[in-house]
Formats: structure tokens, C-alpha cells, sequence
């Protein structure tokens, strides 16, 4: 894994792009001081155009990363990483992302509901070189069984707020684990990003350090 290369890693220059607290939380867990400098890649890609959830959040993690080291570059800025994900939940044939309104995080948890559904998050890693850019991109698949859920319960979440800024209109960390039977994987993932998926994949990059 990573452990051994911490030390060497605390005084990189590493960009989370995204502005979700979640993602930094996870990633603060390694001793890292991250920069946080949110993407403005437009999240419009369509998930029907691609043939698995995972390819669609990969692509979309890309887009991140690739526009956050664009402007970065304009400013004559490089720092040692900049990681970008993004996060679905796939149930079946249907993709959910982050509930438009109320009506929709109604729709997608009562779909869910007493169901078992994957939580997919894509990665794009993009790590400085003499040379240029070197991106490294996985994802990763958490499975999540739903209890059943009366229909004032699902009303009752949604009144707390919590739905409206995650994928699939939940969240594992707060509230929302009041839903969840169980789960099959990485828990952090089911947050949003794949810690042990992004340590495992990361550490012969890292080991480079050392050499």
C-alpha cells in the first residue's frame, strides 16, 4: 500500500478537484494538505451512451482532472497530483446521480428501497512528470443493501436535506445509514471515493519516490 510513502507525500503539492467535503475528509485521512480547487467541468454526460456505469463515472472523473490541470497550467502552476472522482449508484438498467428536487430523490429511493444496488465511483489521477501528465484511471463498485422503506420514512429523510447533494439520494455517514442493511466492499466508497482502490492503485506511482 501507501503507508510507507506518507511521510514523503506530506509535502507534495496534491489538488483534490472537487468541492465535495466528503472526498476531502476521506483523503485528510492520509495527512495530506490538500488544495481544494473545484472543477468546472460541466457534468453532462449522458450514461446511456456508454456500455457500463463505470466507463460513465471514469469519464466524467477525466473531465475534472483534465480541466482543473488545464487552468492550472495557464497559471504556470504544477503540482505533484490532482485527483478528481465522480460517483453514480446503478440499480439495474437505471444510473442515479444527485437528485434534481424533491421529486426525484422521492423516485429514486423508493426504488431502491429493500433492494441491492452498486455504488460506482471513477478516478482519475494525474501525476506530474518532467514529461508532462501521467493520468492513472480505475473505478471501483460497492454493493449496497436497502431495508424496506415506508413511504413517510423516504418523506421524512428528504425533509432533513440530506439527499439533495448526494448520488442516488443518500448517504452512507449520516442519516442515510438508518436505510442500509449492509454493504459489500468499500465503505468509503459508498461516500464517494475509493480509499483502499486509490491507495493499492497508486502505490507502485508513489513508490517511484523512493527510487
Amino acid at each position: 500500500m501507501i503507508l510507507q510513502y506518507l511521510k514523503l507525500l506530506k509535502d507534495k503539492r496534491i489538488v483534490l478537484a472537487s468541492s465535495s467535503p466528503r472526498r476531502k475528509e476521506i483523503l485528510e485521512k492520509l495527512g495530506w494538505n490538500l488544495m481544494i480547487i473545484p472543477s468546472e467541468f460541466e457534468e453532462n454526460l449522458q450514461w446511456e451512451s456508454f456500455s457500463h456505469p463505470g466507463d460513465y463515472v471514469v469519464a466524467t472523473a477525466r473531465g475534472k482532472a483534465n480541466e482543473v490541470t488545464k487552468r492550472l497550467e495557464k497559471c504556470g502552476e504544477k503540482p505533484y497530483l490532482v485527483i478528481a472522482s465522480d460517483t453514480c449508484v446503478s440499480l439495474e438498467t437505471q444510473v442515479f446521480g444527485k437528485p434534481k428536487d424533491r421529486h426525484d430523490a422521492q423516485r429514486m429511493l423508493s426504488l431502491l428501497s429493500g433492494k441491492t444496488h452498486d455504488v460506482i465511483s471513477g478516478v482519475s489521477a494525474m501525476l506530474s512528470y518532467d514529461d508532462g501528465w501521467h493520468e492513472i484511471v480505475f473505478y471501483e463498485k460497492t454493493k449496497v443493501h436497502f431495508g424496506r422503506l415506508a413511504p413517510e420514512e423516504i418523506s421524512s429523510y428528504i425533509d432533513t436535506g440530506e439527499p439533495m447533494d448526494k448520488a442516488g439520494g443518500y448517504g452512507i455517514q449520516a442519516l442515510g445509514g438508518t436505510l442500509i442493511e449492509g454493504i459489500e466492499g468499500d465503505y468509503y466508497n459508498v461516500m464517494g471515493f475509493p480509499l483502499h482502490k486509490f491507495c493499492s492503485t497508486m502505490a507502485p506511482y508513489f513508490g517511484r519516490l523512493v527510487k
